[in-house]
């Protein structure tokens, strides 16, 4: 937000708000003409000049300096480039006088009895440090290393106590050229103010250049005298209106703004920025400034309103707040008074109900302008008032910033001398992200236009990342002033190349496969080329191919017989054995589709099934018949009524059979409580199995265990993959494929080269004992959940096999992408990856639109593998089932997954949970997964699970269920709680800790080994949704910490559960608590710790169990930052 002389003879004429026009712009006037006659006289000069109050805007900057004291986020660098004669001498006089006369750089800050105060000296060095460059000037390298220089001077440390806030060092780059670099701490100076320091530096330099007088000492105010002013109003009551407008704005407002992170969000929120610049098109600003005067509304509106969208495009939230900067000089007294008079607007618009541009456009006039009348009331004190939900890991109310200002001369000129504006690389972010935008009026250099930066959190976006960003906000900036009236949900947000890219390059699978899309056809092709091989073992059972063959040809045509034809629903319920083999392929060779029934199922259920389905005919097995007694369906028992069967033949059924049939009906959990049957086709599983073959290469030599209940979909492929490639299908013994024990064993002793596990069943079995011994594993397939990194990880700490990540949902065939997992991999995720053969994914959002990568949406399916639908459900098959917009074939459709994903920059998949699993707590969203992944890396945690429990109405609380290790640290005893609570606070934000743990010797698992959620135990303890009982201290170190805490926050009782800003604590006052525990208590608490630990009972425990650390104390950080001073003084001598 710098600006120079003209810019400051610009807004002052504007009064304040550049580019307002008409209307606002009288309007504006008046109410500052009426603050104004009710100011004037009243503002006293200040004669002392030691322990004066801070501004709120002071205290708030002095207060997040103390958070992290050696970041220079708040450091402002003003420099040029000085082309000519300079007179080094004259500069140097030219700054003392600068000095002398603005006392905002003869400030620093101190702290008395744990308030924050300021003092004013009388005179202080001349701030100018001379280094000479010159032998440097003829590398090739020189601009890279200057830019470096100039970036390490103004990260150099200030002490804020011992001043001065204020320095300027020159550079000789030859003989005519000198770079001129002046850093200021944002507590004395802000942008406006630096463009008075450039114009006052100027006018002196001038003056003593040229032998004139020295232009007169401005007599009027400074800024300490307009801080204590503000006090007095807002203690007065002055400011109550404009409270009582942002509190009624501000109610309800989300708490988190949730950008799409790279990575998770730490507990503890550092500054670490970066900056990314760009331009915009010539074009775009004619058209945006066109739309602007059609409308009336300045050119902060107008990119408001396009950042606007550009949020919610990326968030998919209507509810939106952001971060204005005002300069907030309304009065005349202020505006050539150098001091930190910027305040921040909140600034908070809604998207509901899917506006046109023009729309919003007067939405957010309406509330800038109303935000403009009531931009007096300090941010600082604004937060304090409504007591947004505390955190260190974000900043309260907004994460996101808007800067829009009107530029400066590109050069300035003084006496024999060009003044170059130079750029200073920074490398500090004080929001998560800020849209910096200078607006350009035909400067000396003939630019006309907005010169653009991101800043952002270099913790939480990567430079790909801002990269991609600025283009899409480039993207939809063009969008906007072109086509006003579109709605903003559907203006372009992506381009042509990236809506190619993700629309059809990353979908470019088509695979033609030779061989037959019916599936009995590839088995039999099969038993043509290994005959006598052996093609299914069961216990000590075996059968080759040709006797498989013979005995399901033989069933095949019984059941044709029988009235079987093509697509009938034959249901089949058997255990595990070789009848369930023999029987699936049976009803397949006859033409039907099989529908398997797991005969464990509760009877309700099972009859539900049936019924739903209206199966004609069911196989089973005698020992299960009587659990069908009372259906009205033929029985069929594969092993009592065999022989009846062995009379048909055993030669191949006449029947064509077509890829198009139907092949399989899996019933999957429905919404609504009832199961919903899945048709799948012999064209979709086909295409599976033969992909699969295609990738992972069976051979003769291969084993492959079936393990997973055969009314799970996982089961298909192990069923059939082995049975067309002449690999052995061993079948593993009912009801024990849960048994890591057995599972171990049969790998060993059948030689089993290839499995599948759901990601919670293979986090068992890496802690069976004898599974690195398993020599024979060549491959393991995943999939059913999410993996996680930790469970990779782990499986290849204990085996050489190769891992695999697969997704699908039973709608789809299986699976349709893949991802191969990498020894070593470091990724905070494991990728599910990308498309099969003949299959697209898409990513789009809830207008079925492609989102950008990084970005989350629904996963939608396409391709040969989407199932025809829900059987006998053509309502449910239309809600999600939907045509598809990219294909060219009328008929094609896409599968509308209910799963949130998003794509990774070189096309992969990241699966990020189900949408209806979204889960929110007091308005912030939680990533149980991240929760769930942090507890997992702990030592003396197994497994972990989040969830979260409404205990009563308004009380919903995050839950923490683990199962400890058998690690020597736990030694069988209970996992200590605290710890684990202390092990997160340090890891993750406040919101996202569990308050409430239980502990359990396994997870609950479904049939087919997947967690199941719905069977996690209920908490214990009851919660009452009544604010909290008084629960009084329990020792000295509480008493104490609640002694503070009544005499700062004016209570008589305190409950040692109670949070501290909820009782209405906040940043100033956590300064005094710092101060009082100091001198009662002898400890130094950081600030960050104050806001980690924000109840007595968890500060007190605090206290009495962390030893102070050396390297976090005060006097240590006064140290390394004059070590810091030091050592730049010696490189730059």
């Amino acid at each position: 937000m710098d600006r120079g002389k003209q810019m400051l003879k610009d807004n002052a004429q504007k009064k304040n708000q550049p580019g307002l026009v008409g209307n606002e712009i009288s309007m504006l006037q008046r109410w500052r003409q009426k603050q104004e006659v009710h100011a004037l006289g009243q503002i006293p000069r200040q004669t002392q000049t030691e322990a004066l109050p801070l501004s709120f805007a002071q205290e708030r900057i002095w207060f997040l300096q103390q958070m992290e004291p050696a970041s220079t986020v708040y450091h402002l660098p003003i420099a040029y480039r000085l082309v000519g004669a300079l007179n080094v001498s004259l500069l140097e006089e030219s700054l003392a006088v600068l000095e002398q006369r603005h006392a905002a750089l003869r400030t620093c800050y101190t702290e008395v009895n744990g308030q924050p105060v300021q003092r004013i000296s009388a005179q202080q060095r001349r701030p100018l440090s001379l280094i000479d460059l010159q032998e440097l000037r003829g590398n090739s390298d020189f601009p890279q290393h200057l830019k470096a220089v100039l970036a390490a001077d103004y990260q150099i440390p200030f002490d804020l106590e011992r001043g001065p806030l204020f320095r300027a060092t020159l550079y000789k780059l030859q003989e005519q050229e000198h770079m001129l670099l002046l850093t200021l701490h944002h507590l004395i100076t802000d942008g406006w103010s630096n463009g008075l320091l450039m114009e006052d530096l100027g006018a002196l330099y001038t003056a003593l250049a040229t032998g004139q007088a020295l232009p007169p000492a401005p007599e009027g105010l400074q800024f300490v005298d307009l801080a204590c002013w503000e006090r007095a109003r807002w203690q007065r009551g002055e400011m109550d209106e404009a409270l009582a407008y942002w509190k009624r704005q501000l109610a309800t407002a989300p708490a988190l703004l949730q950008l799409p992170l790279d990575a998770p969000r730490p507990a503890v929120r550092s500054n670490r920025g970066a900056v990314y610049n760009f331009q915009l098109a010539d074009e775009t600003v004619a058209k945006l400034r066109a739309l602007c005067r059609a409308e009336h509304v300045t050119s902060v509106m107008a990119l408001l309103a396009v950042f606007l969208v550009f949020l919610a495009r990326y968030t998919a939230q209507e509810d939106l707040l952001v971060g204005l900067p005002v300069w907030n000089r309304q009065r005349k007294q202020a505006e050539n008074v150098l001091g930190l008079f910027v305040n921040t607007l909140a600034i908070r618009i809604s998207l509901a109900h899917q506006p046109d541009f023009r729309t919003l456009l007067e939405r957010v006039r309406v509330a800038t302008l109303e935000a403009y009348q009531h931009q007096e009331y300090p941010f600082e004190k604004l937060v304090e008032q409504l007591r947004p939900e505390r955190t260190t890991s974000h900043t309260p109310l907004f994460q996101v910033m808007l800067s829009v200002d009107a530029g400066a001369d590109e050069q300035l000129s003084w006496p024999g001398l060009i003044l170059l504006p130079e750029n200073v690389e920074r490398v500090g972010a004080q929001v998560d992200l800020t849209l910096e935008i200078t607006e350009h009026h035909q400067a000396q250099n003939g630019f006309d236009g907005f010169t653009c930066a991101f800043v952002y959190a270099t913790d939480l976006f990567t430079p790909a990342t801002i990269e991609r960003m600025i283009g899409h906000f480039s993207q939809l900036l063009q969008a906007c002033v072109a086509q006003p009236d579109t709605k903003i949900a559907r203006l372009p947000i992506l381009s042509q190349r990236e809506l190619q890219q993700m629309t059809v390059d990353w979908n470019a699978t088509q695979v033609i496969y030779q061989d037959s899309h019916f599936l009995p056809r590839l088995f039999e092709k099969q038993v043509e080329r290994t005959p006598h091989e052996i093609a299914l073992t069961y216990k000590q059972a075996v059968m080759t191919y040709c006797q498989l063959d013979e005995r399901a040809n033989q069933l095949a045509n019984f059941l044709m017989a029988r009235g079987v034809t093509s697509e009938t629903l034959v249901g089949i319920s058997v255990e595990r054995s070789l009848e369930m083999v023999i029987g699936l392929l049976g009803i397949l060779k006859a033409g039907a589709a099989y529908l398997p029934l797991d005969p464990y199922y509760p009877p309700q259920r099972l009859e539900y099934m049936l019924k739903d389905a209206q199966v004609p005919m069911l196989l089973t097995q005698s020992h299960l018949a009587e659990r069908f007694a009372a259906m009205t369906m033929p029985l069929v028992c594969l092993d009592e009524d065999w022989q009846r069967i062995a009379r048909f033949s055993q030669e191949l059924p006449a029947i064509s059979g077509s890829p198009e049939q139907l092949a399989y009906v899996i019933y999957t959990s429905g919404s609504t409580g009832k199961p919903k049957g899945v048709m799948n086709t012999h064209r979709g599983v086909c295409n599976r199995l033969l992909w699969m073959q295609d990738h992972y290469q069976l051979t003769g030599q291969d084993r492959v265990l079936q393990k997973t209940p055969f009314s799970f979909d996982v089961s298909v492929w192990e069923f059939f993959w082995p049975l067309i490639t002449g690999a052995r299908l061993v079948m593993a013994e009912p009801e024990r494929h849960k048994d890591t024990a057995y599972l171990v064993e049969i790998i060993k002793s059948a030689a089993i080269t290839t499995l599948h596990f759901v990601p919670s069943m293979l986090q068992l079995m890496l802690d069976e004992p004898g599974l690195e011994e398993c020599f024979s594993l060549r491959r393991v397939i995943c999939s059913g959940e999410a993996l996680s990194p930790l469970v990779q990880t782990r499986f290849y700490q204990r085996s050489q096999a190769q891992l695999s990540n697969l997704y699908g949902p039973t709608e789809a065939a299986i699976d349709v992408s893949y991802w191969e997992c990498q020894r070593g991999d470091q990724s905070k995720t494991v990728a599910i990856g990308f498309p099969l053969a003949n299959t697209r994914l898409y990513v789009l959002d809830h207008l079925g639109q492609p989102v950008p990568i990084g970005v989350p949406g629904e996963l939608h399916i396409g391709g040969v593998q989407v199932a025809r639908g829900y059987l006998n459900k053509p309502e449910q098959t239309a809600e999600k089932f939907i045509p598809d917009p990219f294909s060219v074939e009328p008929t094609a459709r896409l599968y509308k997954t209910g799963d949130i994903a998003r794509y990774r920059a070189d096309g992969a998949l990241e699966y990020l949970g189900r949408m209806d699993h979204q889960v929110k707590i007091r308005g912030l969203r939680i990533e149980l997964e991240e929760i769930e992944m942090v507890l997992m890396q702990h030592p003396a945690v197994r497994e972990a699970v989040a969830i979260t429990r409404e205990l009563a109405p308004g009380d919903t609380r995050l839950v923490a269920y683990l199962i400890p290790t058998s690690s020597p640290m736990n030694q069988g005893d209970s996992l200590d709680v605290e710890e684990i609570q202390r092990y997160l606070s340090a890891r993750l934000p406040d919101y996202m800790v569990p308050r409430t743990f239980m502990i359990l010797e396994s997870l609950p698992l479904s049939p087919n080994g997947k967690f199941d959620r719905q069977r996690l135990p209920q908490i214990m303890e009851e919660t009452p949704s009544q604010p909290r009982a008084y629960v009084p201290p329990s020792n000295d170190i509480e008493r104490t910490i609640a002694e503070i805490w009544g005499e700062i926050l004016h209570l008589q009782q305190i409950s040692i559960e109670s949070n501290f800003f909820e009782l209405g604590g906040h940043s100033l006052l956590v300064t005094q608590m710092r101060s009082k525990l100091r001198e009662r208590l002898h400890v130094e608490l950081s600030i960050m710790e104050a806001f980690r630990f924000t109840t007595i009972q968890t500060l007190a425990r605090h206290v009495s169990q962390s030893s102070r650390s050396a390297a976090w104390s005060v006097q240590n950080i006064r140290e390394r930052a004059a070590r810091q001073r030091q050592a730049f003084k010696r490189k730059h001598p």
